[in-house]
């Protein structure tokens, strides 16, 4: 086996992908960690998937499935154990008299296919998918479908659920639920929909920004699966009239998931929305948030600075608490006192005081933050203000000697300074407490394992020229495996920094308009939103497309 790894070596090395030096190191960490050759070199960026993928196809004349488009027979998968499909990352995918073709992550683990040989009696042969489709794959086709046909025998009422269906380890309710949010955890997903309709109960994961659904299961099932995340999120299951929020901690390979779980009655029952937070993937640094050059060194100045009020905006699930978190992060030195006041504390940090809102006992974010400002902080991160009396609290304290983050929902920097003056805070008040503001959205980036070059249209250079930028090429995702055919995996910041300066201080004392307040801002050389997403499109990191899906109709 290690001779052919060192051969996979050789042929990435011969077709000019990675250098002799890339291939030592690699080698040498092999023989540390026990690593997979190709693992390594992916991991550390020396190729990606897809080049790993073409010299196994071209180079060894191993198959390249795409399992996207695969029609797989549910009895073929019996062949192969579930605990092997996953131990080994296979999935079996037809078979032709003594021999069974396998789709694999890793088509030259011999070690696997011995095994697999042994255990089937079929002699094997390998076909290579991406180590992502197969997980997608293993998940869709094993599990979920195994328990869903169990639990579809003899499926007593909805009106007759026991606490041991939904309690029990080996319930097949309970594996059903565990395995939804497990896939959901392998495919990065944000968030889980559980949406009731009015034949079925649809499952929809969140994935890079976009929701698509995963599964129909059958309505039958809809009292059990609503009934057990409720056990594990602790919630009233009798109450099913009224709104309820809860929490879960779960743990799979070796992750710590936090789940923030949201049930609402609808017509056809209850919806429950399951927010993911996997706490093992660790903080972004602020150099990681992809700020451009100019934008960072902006965003450093401001939270180091002794006082003021420093907010970040944007719409939901625009990345705002990942930038206030990171923020945080550097600024968590022995000597600050940081105390936050959150609804609800997404991130655990090692160091820092965190509260939880609990409005139902009166301790809301004005509450919580007049608590704050009696325990002698350095730094408050007030997790959003939504009221005029947050408002209020944050800008005094933030003119008090304390520096304060916090979070508005605007569509762009400028128009933080006129949401301010709505909610009734004096201009110059505005004007003596604001350091600055950061408007972010999230873009998809393109997928790396299919990303492809091409022309700009007679259009799109007409866009770029206007921003004084006219690139040759341009960058899309012709879509695989990896990205689930959509050409977008991960995602990256585009950001607008407004730092603000005497100029801009007297024209919001002074209540100027936005327009006034917009050409100032460009004078002192603010990129706005779509000339930060214009620049990442000419850097080959998404496409136009998705910036102008961002910026335009926010």
């Amino acid at each position: 086996m290690a001779i052919m790894k060192k051969k996979l070596g050789d042929l990435l090395v011969e077709n000019g992908i990675i250098s002799e030096n890339q291939l030592q190191e690699a080698l040498l960490e092999q023989q540390k960690t026990k690593r997979k050759l190709g693992d390594l070199l992916i991991s550390h960026g020396y190729i990606t998937e897809q080049q790993l993928i073409e010299v196994l196809e071209f180079q060894l004349g191993i198959p390249h499935v795409n399992l996207f488009k695969y029609q797989i027979d549910s009895a073929i998968t019996q062949i192969i154990p579930e605990s092997m499909a996953k131990r080994y990352q296979v999935l079996p995918l037809m078979k032709e008299g003594g021999k069974l073709m396998v789709a694999m992550a890793d088509p030259l683990d011999y070690y696997a296919i011995e095994d697999l040989r042994m255990s089937t009696g079929f002699r094997i042969e390998p076909a290579i998918s991406s180590r992502d489709e197969l997980q997608r794959a293993i998940a869709r086709h094993y599990g979920l479908q195994d328990t869903m046909n169990r639990m579809m025998i003899d499926l007593p009422s909805q009106e007759e659920i026991e606490e041991t269906e939904i309690t029990d380890e080996d319930s097949p309710i309970v594996r059903l639920v565990d395995q939804m949010i497990q896939q959901a955890v392998q495919l990065k997903a944000s968030d889980i929909h559980v949406d009731p309709g009015e034949n079925n109960l649809a499952i929809r994961y969140r994935i890079d920004g976009a929701l698509r659904t995963e599964r129909l299961i059958p309505k039958q099932m809809q009292g059990f699966i609503t009934a057990r995340l409720k056990i594990m999120a602790k919630l009233n299951i009798a109450e099913r009239r009224l709104p309820q929020d809860g929490r879960i901690k779960v743990q799979f390979d070796f992750k710590i998931v936090d789940i923030r779980v949201s049930s609402l009655p609808t017509i056809y029952g209850e919806k429950i929305v399951l927010r993911l937070l996997d706490s093992s993937t660790g903080l972004k640094s602020v150099d990681q948030l992809g700020f451009s050059e100019q934008s960072l060194s902006k965003f450093k100045t401001m939270i180091e600075r002794p006082y003021g009020i420093l907010l970040i905006t944007g719409p939901t699930g625009s990345g705002k608490t990942t930038t206030l978190y990171s923020a945080l992060s550097e600024l968590n030195v022995e000597s600050a006192n940081i105390i936050t006041v959150e609804d609800p504390v997404e991130y655990q940090l090692e160091g820092i005081n965190q509260v939880q809102v609990n409005s139902s006992i009166g301790l809301t974010f004005a509450a919580g933050l007049r608590s704050i400002l009696r325990q002698d902080p350095n730094i408050v991160m007030v997790g959003e203000i939504r009221d005029t009396e947050t408002a209020e609290i944050a800008v005094r304290a933030s003119l008090t000697g304390h520096l304060v983050l916090s979070t508005l929902h605007t569509n762009d920097a400028i128009s933080t300074v006129t949401r301010l003056r709505d909610m009734g805070i004096e201009p110059y008040l505005i004007a003596s407490s604001l350091i600055g503001v950061v408007a972010q959205r999230l873009v998809r980036k393109i997928c790396a394992d299919c990303k492809a070059p091409y022309e700009p249209s007679e259009q799109e250079i007409i866009f770029f020229r206007k921003y004084n930028l006219d690139p040759k090429t341009l960058f899309h995702g012709k879509g695989c495996g990896n990205c689930n055919h959509t050409g977008y995996r991960g995602r990256v910041s585009i950001h607008e920094v407004l730092m603000i300066d005497d100029s801009i201080r007297e024209l919001i004392t002074a209540s100027a308009s936005v327009d006034e307040l917009r050409q100032a801002s460009m004078r002192q050389g603010m990129a706005h939103l779509m000339e930060d997403g214009i620049a990442k499109v000419s850097e080959g990191l998404t496409t136009l497309q998705e910036v102008l899906r961002e910026t335009v109709s926010h």
